[in-house]
C-alpha cells in the first residue's frame, strides 16, 4: 500500500453543487483487484449531466475517465492481450461486467450488463469507495479488462480514450464495413465527434462532413481534415442543415450519418441519410425527452438504425492503438488542464463549452 494511506478525493455533493475536496482512506484490496495513482482524469458531457442530476447518489467522485500507475495489487493480474500487471505500468481500465448474466453470457453483449459498476458515479460511501478518476488514487476492480497504456501517448488523452474513443472504437464495430464510395455526416464537433471524424477518415469514406457548435469546435474538425463543415450556430434551421447535407450529397442524402450531439439530433439526422443508408446512434446527451421518428424511416426509407453503449475491453484497446498510430493532432482535444482543487472551474469550463475537454491531473 502506498506510504499515504488516504485519498484525496473531489466530492459531489449535491445538484450543480461545486464539487468538495475531501480525504478518503484507501480500501483494502479485494483479491485480484487493484490501486492506480491518477495521471489524469478528463471529462466528458456524461460528468456535466450526471452533476445536473446528482441528487440519487450524492456524494461521489466524478470522472470516468482515468488514466494511472500501478501502486498496489491484489495477486496476479494480465492485461487483454495477456501480458503480465506490474506495479509501475500506466493503464486504462474498463468498467467491470458481472461475466454472468444473461447479457454476459449468453447474448455476448456485456456493455449491457445491468450488474456493471460504472465509474465516476457510484456512491462513495458504497465498498470500495474509490470509483471515481477526479481523485489521487482510483480502485481498479477485479472483473475490469485492463488495458496497458503505450509509450508516447500522454496519460489524459489515454483518459479520453476510456470512453468518447472507446465508445467510438465499438460503433464502428457495429456499423461494419465502409465501401470506398460512401459519404459520412458526423453531428456533433465535441470530443466524441472529433474522434468520429478522426476514425471515419481513417475507414476509407469518400467524403467525410462535420456538423456542429461552437465555431472553435468546428475550427477542429476542419483542422483535422473534414471535407465540409456547418456551423449550426450560423445555420440555426433544422431544414436548412438537412438540404446542406441533400446538397453535399448529390440531392440523395449521407450513405451514413454518426450521431454524436445528444439524443435530440437522431430525428434530424436521420432526415439526412439517403434511403436505405445508416444511422449511428452514439451520443445520448442525458436526457429522457422523447423525440419523434417517423415510421418510414424503419420501412419506406429502409434504414438502418444502430445503437452503442459503452465498451469492452477490446475497444478501450483500439482506442490506445488509434491514439498510438493515428495522424491527427489528438492533443488539440485537450484544451484544459486543472489541479485536483480546481475541477469546479474544470467543470463549469466544459458547461459552458469553454473547454473541448477539460483533463483533471490530481497529483501534479
Amino acid at each position: 500500500m502506498p506510504a499515504n494511506k488516504e485519498a484525496v478525493i473531489a466530492l459531489v455533493t449535491g445538484v450543480d453543487k461545486p464539487p468538495e475536496l475531501s480525504n478518503l482512506e484507501l480500501p483494502e484490496l479485494e483479491p485480484n483487484a487493484m490501486l492506480a495513482e491518477i495521471q489524469a482524469a478528463t471529462l466528458c458531457g456524461t460528468d456535466i449531466h450526471l452533476w445536473h442530476s446528482a441528487g440519487k447518489a450524492t456524494p461521489y467522485i466524478p470522472g470516468h475517465e482515468s488514466c494511472g500507475i500501478i501502486v498496489e495489487k491484489s495477486g496476479d493480474r494480465f492485461d487483454v492481450t495477456g501480458e503480465p500487471l506490474e506495479i509501475g505500468d500506466r493503464v486504462i481500465w474498463a468498467y467491470p461486467f458481472c461475466g454472468e448474466c444473461f447479457y454476459c453470457a449468453v447474448a455476448n453483449q456485456p456493455t449491457m450488463c445491468p450488474n456493471a459498476l460504472r465509474f465516476g458515479r457510484e456512491p462513495v460511501a458504497v465498498y470500495p469507495h474509490l470509483l471515481g478518476g477526479c481523485a489521487t488514487h482510483q480502485y481498479i476492480p477485479a472483473r475490469s479488462s485492463v488495458i496497458k497504456v503505450p509509450d508516447g501517448v500522454p496519460s489524459e488523452l489515454a483518459a479520453s480514450a476510456s470512453c468518447a474513443l472507446r465508445t467510438i472504437m465499438h460503433g464502428f464495430e457495429r456499423l461494419g464495413r465502409v465501401p470506398a464510395h460512401e459519404t459520412a455526416v458526423v453531428q456533433g464537433t465535441g470530443p466524441v465527434g472529433l474522434y468520429a471524424l478522426a476514425v471515419a477518415q481513417s475507414r476509407g469514406f469518400k467524403k467525410v462532413l462535420a456538423i456542429g457548435a461552437p465555431v472553435s469546435r468546428v475550427a477542429v474538425a476542419k483542422d483535422w481534415g473534414a471535407d465540409a463543415t456547418l456551423d449550426i450556430d450560423e445555420v440555426p434551421q433544422r431544414k436548412d442543415r438537412v438540404q446542406w447535407v441533400m446538397d453535399q450529397t448529390g440531392g440523395r442524402g449521407a450513405d451514413v450519418v454518426i450521431q454524436c450531439a445528444g439524443s435530440m439530433a437522431v430525428s434530424e439526422g436521420i432526415d439526412m441519410v439517403r434511403a436505405g443508408g445508416r444511422y449511428l446512434s452514439i451520443g445520448e446527451g442525458g436526457t429522457d425527452q422523447d423525440i419523434s421518428i417517423t415510421p418510414r424511416a424503419m420501412s419506406v426509407k429502409m434504414l438502418n438504425i444502430i445503437g452503442v453503449r459503452s465498451g469492452a475491453g477490446r475497444h478501450f484497446y483500439e482506442a490506445l492503438q488509434f491514439l498510438k498510430y493515428g495522424k491527427f493532432p489528438f492533443q488539440d482535444l485537450i484544451s484544459g488542464t486543472y489541479p485536483l482543487d480546481k475541477v469546479a472551474d474544470a467543470f463549469n469550463g466544459m458547461k459552458s463549452m469553454r473547454e473541448v475537454k477539460a483533463a483533471i491531473l490530481p497529483n501534479s
